[in-house]
């Protein structure tokens, strides 16, 4: 099984990007229940767990809650159909992307080859969980509507979280590493 590292966000922070979320969702129908937003890190395939849990704790000690910045809308063509928000690939949050690919190969964790390739992105909504597919004219339409929105702020990451895949917030943490505070 697969698991996710992911980035979350402070109270403030995500409710400004879930009302972006729910617009879309509302809209087109896609969920009855929206996925949490987040920022995805690493995606570790079949790690023994106390390992990483050990590791991803240790390299995260040092680490305080920092901020991200949200710059406009990127999609994902099919067969993801995927609507997210960009975040720009500098400061904390690739430093820390890079840290826990490079710190998981040496440990041997099976993950991503190419960090350098991957967009960090908020997905909004896409066809994963999704309660209907939604068509190509619907997909090109939500991506050409949040693009136009032209989000651009600072978004605060108040914590890093294992997760496995499932669309049950409350089974799919697996172990939670909450950031210092400044």
């Amino acid at each position: 099984m697969r698991y996710y590292l992911v980035a979350l966000f402070d109270k403030q922070s995500y409710s400004y990007m879930e009302e972006i979320q729910r617009t879309i969702c509302k809209k087109y129908k896609i969920y009855k229940n929206m996925p949490m937003l987040h920022i995805t890190l690493e995606v570790i395939g079949d790690p023994d767990m106390e390992k990483l849990t050990k590791i991803v704790s240790d390299m995260l000690k040092p680490y305080k809650k920092f901020k991200v910045e949200v710059n406009g809308a990127i999609c994902f063509d099919p067969p993801y159909k995927s609507v997210n928000l960009k975040i720009e690939n500098k400061g904390y949050i690739i430093r820390l992307a890079r840290q826990i690919n490079d710190t998981l190969k040496l440990h041997g964790f099976d993950v991503r080859d190419n960090i350098s390739k991957w967009d960090l992105h908020v997905s909004l909504a896409n066809t994963n969980y999704a309660a209907r597919e939604w068509s190509a004219k619907e997909y090109i339409a939500a991506c050409e509507s949040t693009k136009k929105e032209d989000i651009h702020r600072m978004a605060k990451i108040d914590r890093i979280e294992l997760w496995k895949p499932i669309n049950s917030r409350r089974d799919m943490v697996v172990k939670s590493f909450p950031l210092r505070d400044f």
